[in-house]
C-alpha cells in the first residue's frame, strides 16, 4: 500500500496470479509454508499478503476480505498475529514462533528482563495486566484497555504480546454489536510456556540467521538493510552474544 496525492493505493496481485489468495485458508497454507508474512506492502516486493491478493477485495466485508481475515487468523491454532514487522501487522506461522521469541526476547522472560534493568517500567505496568492465575492460566483483554500504541507495538515486536482475537460486545440482551474489537494475550496463553521457550537453548543470533535465511531464500534481490528494517532487533542484553 502506498500513498499517492493523499489517496492510499493497495498493491494487489493480476487476477490469474498463481500465487493468488482468496480465502483464510489459502493463506494459512502459505504460512504453513513460508513461515511468516506481514499483513501489507513493504520494501521487499512480494513479502506481503497484500501482494498476493486482489486490490479490489480490500474492506469490502464480504468472505473474501484480506482484511477481515485477521479476525479468522488471530484466533487460527497453528498463527499468531500481530505487529511484529516493523511495528507493523503481519502473521507468524506456529512453527516459527519459537525462532522469533529467541531472538527478540534475546532468551528473556518477561520477569528476567525487568529485572535485570532491560525493559521500562511502562512496559512492566501493561505485562501485569496479563499477570498468570493461580491455574496458570493468563488472561486475554481488549486492546483498548492500553492506552499507549507504541507499548503495545514495542511488546508485539519483542513478541510479548499478541493479538490473540476479534470480539464483538454485547447488548443487554446478549446480542453482538459494533466492530470486532482487538483482543491481546500473550503467546504463551495459546501455545504454552514450554512450546514458546523452546528455543531459548539456541544462541538468538543463531535464530536470527535462520529467519533472516527464510527470507533471503525466497527473496533473493531483498539486501540486509531491507530485511533488518522489517524483522531486525536491538540486542536486549548488556553482555556481546556470541556464537
Amino acid at each position: 500500500m502506498e500513498e499517492i496525492n493523499g489517496e492510499f493505493i493497495m498493491k494487489g496481485c493480476v487476477e490469474d496470479d498463481p500465487s493468488r489468495l482468496d480465502t483464510p485458508d489459502q493463506l494459512v497454507n502459505l504460512l504453513r509454508s513460508a513461515g511468516f508474512l506481514p499483513l501489507f506492502s513493504n520494501t521487499i516486493p512480494g513479502f506481503s499478503v497484500e501482494e498476493h491478493t486482489l486490490a479490489e477485495h480490500w474492506w469490502t466485508g464480504e468472505d473474501s476480505d484480506p482484511w477481515q481475515w485477521r479476525h479468522v487468523l488471530s484466533s487460527h491454532p497453528e498463527i499468531a498475529y500481530g505487529k511484529f514487522f516493523g511495528k507493523k501487522a503481519g502473521f507468524i506461522h506456529k512453527d516459527w514462533f519459537p525462532v522469533f521469541a529467541n531472538y527478540r526476547r534475546n532468551g528473556y522472560d518477561f520477569d528476567a528482563l525487568y529485572d535485570d534493568g532491560l525493559a521500562p517500567y511502562k512496559w512492566k505496568n501493561t505485562m501485569d495486566l496479563f499477570s498468570l492465575d493461580d491455574v496458570l492460566i493468563d488472561k486475554v483483554i481488549p486492546a483498548s484497555e492500553v492506552a499507549n500504541e507504541g507499548i503495545k507495538s514495542d511488546l508485539q515486536m519483542r513478541t510479548y504480546l499478541i493479538i490473540y482475537d476479534f470480539r464483538q460486545k454485547r447488548n443487554k440482551k446478549g446480542e453482538l454489536y459494533g466492530w470486532h474489537l482487538a483482543q491481546l494475550s500473550t503467546p504463551e496463553t495459546k501455545w504454552g510456556y514450554d512450546y514458546i521457550t523452546s528455543s531459548y537453548a539456541e544462541n538468538p543470533l543463531i535464530s536470527w540467521k535462520k529467519i533472516q535465511d527464510n527470507v533471503m531464500s525466497r527473496f533473493p534481490e531483498a539486501d540486509d538493510k531491507e530485511v533488518w528494517s522489517l524483522l531486525g532487533m536491538r540486542v536486549l542484553s548488556h553482555e556481546p552474544i556470541q556464537f
